[in-house]
């Protein structure tokens, strides 16, 4: 069995990590029944970094996600964000560091279907703001900018019911990225998807870690998908079993070179 390392040795650190795993464990409690979903997880991610998560069902994969996203809490080890620990922090703390530094994309797009697209975007930024200090602005430079990449310049007046499926999550990739969070955390962004959207998502992600220095963290069952990752942590039966370098490059980066 190979020995998870902290990242390839040609890959040196050079920032704080912006995550920082330690001996994460998460077990599940079914009346005398326990249940370890998660056992001794350790790893960092770098500001800017795009690291896959892939692992059959049942690898503790999606409990991971949850736990970096402060979405449940472990049961053992520590999570550090930022430099802060997430996972000592009070269900209030833990919702406002998410807020502010935490965005979401899911399989399933979850995006609300009585509002318009862009209404879904300005309530994710309105949830942003909720408890900050200062409320910062609808980034509307930013907005053009993501809905050019994205293509759905023309479609931000419809309702989900009226997309795609692709444009369904390049929105949600939207409404994900409009609050500038820091890190990203996709759950199976392409699984619902057919190859050329699939392809857009990903190269979306892609970018999102290059042009505006986000940490994507993207949770996978696809090998291919994965090698567009900076890294890809493999994992099987609750525990990290190797971590690889991915390709690192933009699905079409060809074209774009």
């Amino acid at each position: 069995m190979a020995t998870p390392t902290s990242s390839p040795p040609d890959r040196p650190s050079v920032t704080k990590p912006i995550i920082e795993a330690r001996q994460l464990g998460k077990v599940y409690h079914s009346g005398k029944l326990a249940v370890t979903a998660l056992s001794d997880v350790s790893f960092t991610a770098d500001p800017g970094e795009f690291v896959a998560i892939v692992g059959p069902s049942g690898s503790g994969k999606s409990t991971l996600f949850y736990i970096l996203g402060g979405l449940t809490q472990a049961t053992s080890g520590s999570l550090y964000i930022d430099g802060a620990e997430f996972s000592r922090m009070s269900d209030i703390e833990r919702t406002r560091m998410r807020r502010a530094k935490i965005g979401f994309v899911f399989q399933r797009f979850n995006l609300l279907p009585t509002l318009t697209a862009m209404g879904n975007i300005e309530i994710a930024h309105d949830i942003a703001n909720l408890g900050a200090q200062e409320k910062t602005p609808l980034d509307r430079p930013l907005l053009d900018h993501l809905a050019d990449l994205m293509g759905i310049k023309g479609r931000l007046n419809h309702r989900p019911s009226e997309l795609s499926g692709g444009e369904q999550q390049r929105v949600a990739i939207a409404r994900a990225l409009i609050s500038r969070p820091a890190i990203v955390l996709a759950d199976e962004p392409t699984g619902n998807l057919d190859t050329k959207n699939s392809e857009a998502v990903l190269d979306m992600l892609r970018r999102s870690s290059r042009e505006l220095n986000q940490t994507v963290l993207m949770i996978t069952h696809n090998p291919e998908a994965a090698q567009i990752a900076d890294r890809i942590i493999h994992m099987r039966d609750g525990r990290i079993r190797t971590i690889e370098k991915g390709a690192a490059r933009l699905v079409h980066e060809a074209w774009t070179e």
